[in-house]
Formats: C-alpha cells, sequence, structure tokens
C-alpha cells in the first residue's frame, strides 16, 4: 500500500537517512490525447491502438484478454459512457510506473483549469529547483550605530514571503534582537523590505471577489498584518521606536546593513498545509520562492512560468500548450492537461530527493486533508495519495494509487464543466475504486 510507503518516507524523513527500497522505473515519457472511444482494435485486429488526436509520444494499448489491464481497461470503457459527459469534458489519464506503460486515456492533452491540482505542478516544480532541504527565510537587519543601548539607525526586515511565521516568533525574534544588541530604543526607520516578490496584491487571473490576500513578502499566520503584530513585539520586549513602519520594495533596501537574525522554516513544512488542505496562500508562497531563485528581486508569475517550461521540457513535453498563473490553482488563466500532470507525477515518483517530500504531503483517501472522508471502507481507502481540486465548474483529482496486484499507478482526472463538484467528486472515487480493485 502507499500508505506503508508514506509512513516510510516520514520516518526516514526524520531521521535524515533517504534510503528507498524501491523499483527502478524507466524514465515516464509524455502521455497521449485520445478521443473517446478510448481503446479501439484497427481493422482485422493487427494494431490495437488507441484512436489518437495528435501524432502519438507514447501509446495506449488494448491490453490482451484476461490480463488485468484489459479488465480495467474495460471497467473504465464503461465508467466514461455516463451521461456526465454528454454536457461536461473529461481529461483523463492513467500511467503504470510499475510496467512504464500508459493504461488509459481521454482527451489527455486537453488543455483544462486544474483547479488545485496545480498545486501538483507548484511542488514539483519547486522541489526540482529548490530541492528538499530548502528553506524560507524571514531575516533582520540593522544599519547604523549601538551606543547605549540605542540603535541610532534603522531596523530592516527583510521579507521572504513565509506564512509559517507566527506571532509567538515575532516576540522571540524581538527579545532575541535586544539581547542580542543590547537595545532599548530605535531612533531610525523600522522597515519592511518587500522586494521578493512584484508589488501586486492578488495572484493573475484571481477574481475580485476572491477571499484570499492581499499578498505580501512579509506575513504572520499566514496572513498580512506583519507591520501591526511586528511593532507589538518590539514594544513587548522593550525595545522603543519612532517609526510606525516605512515599506520599502527597492533593490537597495538592505545596503550597507548587518544580520542579526533570523527566522527559518523547512519546506516540509510549507507543503503539508498547502497539500493535505490546499492552503491556497501557502502555495501562492511557495511559487514566489520559485520566482525569486537566483535572488531575482520582484519576480512573479513569469519568472516561475519560465522556470516550469524547461522542467516540462527536460521530461518530454512540448510546454507550449501550457499556461502558468499561479501558485495555487485560483487563476481563471492557468491551464494544463491530464498528460501534464500526469507526467510531472512520474518525474516526481522516479526522482528520490523530491518523491520522499511530495509523497508525505499528499492527501491519503480516507485517512486525512481533503481526501479524509472520500473512498472510505473501499479498496481504495489508504491506497490513494491525491491532491484535490476545487473551483466553480471544475473537479479534479490526480495523485498516486496501488493495484490489488502491487502496480503503482500514477493518474489525473479533471471534470470540466460539471454543475456540481459533487458529480465530479463522485465520478473520480469510481476511477479509483475500479483501479485498486
Amino acid at each position: 500500500m502507499l500508505l506503508l510507503l508514506l509512513a516510510s518516507c516520514a520516518s526516514q524523513r526524520t531521521s535524515r537517512r533517504h534510503n528507498y527500497q524501491t523499483d527502478a522505473i524507466q524514465k515516464v515519457p509524455a502521455t497521449v490525447s485520445v478521443a473517446t472511444p478510448i481503446v479501439t482494435e484497427e481493422e482485422g485486429g493487427k494494431d490495437e491502438s488507441v484512436v489518437s488526436a495528435r501524432p502519438l509520444v507514447s501509446q495506449v494499448r488494448r491490453a490482451p484478454q484476461g490480463t488485468w489491464q484489459a479488465a480495467k481497461q474495460q471497467a473504465l470503457d464503461e465508467l466514461c459512457r455516463s451521461s456526465l459527459f454528454e454536457t461536461t469534458q473529461l481529461g483523463l489519464y492513467v500511467y503504470d510506473l510499475t510496467d512504464g506503460q500508459p493504461l488509459y486515456a481521454v482527451n489527455a492533452a486537453h488543455r483544462m483549469r486544474p483547479a488545485s491540482c496545480q498545486k501538483i505542478v507548484t511542488a514539483v516544480t519547486a522541489l526540482h529547483y529548490l530541492k528538499g532541504d530548502y528553506q524560507l527565510r524571514t531575516d533582520f537587519r540593522i544599519r547604523g550605530k549601538v551606543v547605549g543601548g540605542t540603535l541610532s539607525g534603522d531596523l530592516i526586515v527583510v521579507g521572504g514571503m513565509d506564512p509559517l511565521v507566527t506571532q509567538e516568533e515575532l516576540v522571540q525574534a524581538a527579545a532575541a534582537i535586544k539581547l542580542k544588541l543590547g537595545i532599548t530604543s530605535i531612533t531610525g526607520e523600522v522597515i519592511y523590505d518587500l522586494s521578493m516578490r512584484e508589488d501586486t496584491p492578488l495572484g493573475w487571473g484571481w477574481c475580485w471577489d476572491d477571499d484570499y490576500g492581499p499578498l505580501s513578502a512579509l506575513l504572520v499566520d499566514g496572513r498580512d498584518t506583519f507591520s501591526q503584530h511586528w511593532l507589538k513585539a518590539l514594544a513587548q520586549a522593550g525595545i522603543k521606536t519612532r517609526s510606525k513602519g516605512k515599506v520599502s520594495s527597492t533593490r537597495g533596501a538592505t545596503e550597507g546593513s548587518t544580520f542579526v537574525y533570523t527566522l527559518r522554516h523547512s519546506i516540509d513544512e510549507l507543503l503539508l498545509p498547502m497539500m493535505k488542505q490546499s492552503d491556497n496562500i501557502f502555495a501562492e508562497c511557495l511559487f514566489y520562492q520559485i520566482a525569486a531563485l537566483g535572488g531575482k528581486k520582484g519576480g512573479g508569475h513569469k519568472q516561475v512560468a519560465e522556470r516550469t517550461e524547461e522542467l516540462l521540457r527536460s521530461i518530454g513535453l512540448n510546454p507550449e500548450p501550457y499556461r502558468i498563473a499561479d501558485g495555487s490553482g485560483l487563476s481563471l488563466y492557468n491551464y494544463v492537461s491530464a498528460e501534464m500532470l500526469v507526467a510531472l507525477l512520474g518525474y516526481a515518483w522516479q526522482t528520490e530527493d523530491i518523491r520522499q517530500h511530495l509523497l508525505t504531503s499528499l492527501p491519503v483517501a480516507g485517512y486525512d486533508g481533503t481526501l479524509q472522508k472520500r473512498m472510505v471502507g473501499t479498496e481504495a481507502e489508504g491506497n490513494v495519495l491525491a491532491k484535490t481540486g476545487t473551483v466553480t465548474g471544475i473537479s479534479s483529482l490526480a495523485g498516486y494509487l496501488t493495484t490489488a496486484g502491487g502496480h503503482t499507478l500514477a493518474f489525473a482526472i479533471i471534470n470540466q464543466g460539471v454543475a456540481t463538484s459533487a458529480a465530479g467528486r463522485n465520478f473520480q472515487d469510481r476511477v479509483c475504486r475500479e483501479l485498486c480493485k
């Protein structure tokens, strides 16, 4: 069961020992879009290949009768004949990671909105570039001299877009700075350096009524309330300030300054709520870590899109059909496909430093996160590790599952145009249950 591997991943990462006993698998190739019917025999039955909307990169073939693969293809054929698809769109792709072969596909290359399955794209891209030992930082610096308990100069807080910073940690930071510098007052400014990210309050393509944000490089408990809590923490530590706080989004905000303290959090601490609970602000914070890669100031969705496109090319996909607009999936401008999601999942599975961090962050069917109440009491319980996605008109599910025969499958299901999210979820659960039987 994937649940056992999940527990193993968590245990091994805690002990900092990364020795995974998983079968070596071939690189997962780009997948293929097919038109309904999903698996068809050509005339004469000599070449049992799928009907394809474009030249094949990899093929889904009808499995020999009597095999478990043939049984699954037939069962999924039946599920896909649902009246649901008379008025809605489906993007579906299933890849057998154990055999290194595609198993099933419907419209796998069709451009669709991913909803929160966009977080898979964000997580895999971040783990690819930033690596599993990456830490989010909030740095505290001073500019000026300390004389007789007074800082004659500025106290600068450099935002690292870390949603894990808490009010309690700010109190601890203020106390630590007072102890280190021996100060009781600041005559200069308290400066907030927000230059890490682009100066926009919301993600690109967010709706005006989305109840998220504003986004900021300095957050407390995931909210844009850093200034008020930091001034309160300084006062609690016995440090008097004349400044009410000055925001700086320029590159030179820290010139001539000296480092005094930092708050750090691991990428795993961010991934857990981002994936398990589908926290959108956490996803945006990871998104902007990618944008800031290499020390670039004022980064945004364009920089992340470039990085993601580089990754997609490296795993054999043409990135041109896709659009990366944000990290959470809230944007109306995101476009992915089932094949893209599965290709990234396949790449993550092969790459140990990505797999170990991604697996432990995914919701487990019947156990936790956004899948806690789904597939309970079925063969899929504990066997499906996947990210859910829900926005108006879109329901999605993508991740991994284990078959009864012990094969590990990567899958992506996007239901678009559904009147209710429940309609999509019910179909997704039926697919997963069938594959786990």
